[in-house]
């Protein structure tokens, strides 16, 4: 199996985010979308670390299955842990104060797994590389006014942990230690040095409006 092209990489997201498309356009990477659709119930005794490693590397494989050989296909899962206690994406608003509440005046733990597989024949995915980012963040505490005002705007809705640093939230942030990518759901160093490391190095891939 040969190294993707470095000129015309043949690159895609397992995922529909927004964010992330956009965090990977910042290195010049435009990569085709396709979602995965995974179980992401985490499992008996399972850690956060465990769990965002786990389901990277299943989306990364579910994805690869169904591209040519030699497709890159980068994926990422993002989850929120307080008191090791993991807080996924709120199924409502009520359950988005809860999480919210949680987080008042303390610090949270960010884990963002990031996987990379290259597509093999016969559906069969070659190479999974991986690895786990940690970011620590730390709210000021939030007062009924802040949470009432914050739910309306909806930016909770589909977010590990019931908020979107890159918006709104962010004026609820006092600390941060590690990559912001990170809490916006891909750690993008990660990413590039995994993308790397199958061969796909954004440094030599062309971007808009440079000569290749």
């Amino acid at each position: 199996m040969g190294d993707p092209d470095p000129v015309n990489p043949r690159l895609v997201l397992a995922s529909g985010s927004p964010r992330r498309r956009d965090l990977l356009a910042r290195v010049g990477l435009f990569p085709e979308v396709d979602p995965a659709d995974v179980d992401e119930t985490p499992r008996r005794g399972e850690d956060p670390v465990a769990l965002v490693r786990r389901l990277a590397v299943d989306k990364a494989r579910v994805v690869a299955s169904r591209h040519p050989v030699d497709t890159v296909v980068l994926a990422g899962d993002t989850v929120v842990a307080v008191d090791d206690r993991v807080l996924g994406k709120p199924i409502d608003a009520t359950d988005a104060r809860v999480m919210l509440r949680a987080l008042s005046g303390r610090r949270h733990v960010v884990r963002s797994g990031v996987a990379v597989a290259v597509a093999g024949p016969d559906g069969v995915p070659g190479s999974v590389r991986s690895d786990v980012a940690t970011t620590i963040v730390e709210f000021r505490p939030l007062t009924g006014v802040d949470l009432d005002w914050y739910l309306a705007t909806g930016e909770w809705d589909g977010k590990a942990g019931g908020y979107a640093v890159q918006g709104a939230a962010g004026v609820f942030v006092t600390a941060m230690e590690g990559l912001h990518s990170t809490v916006v759901g891909l750690p993008l160093s990660t990413a590039v040095d995994l993308l790397a490391s199958v061969g796909l190095d954004v440094r030599r891939v062309p971007t808009a409006g440079t000569d290749a």
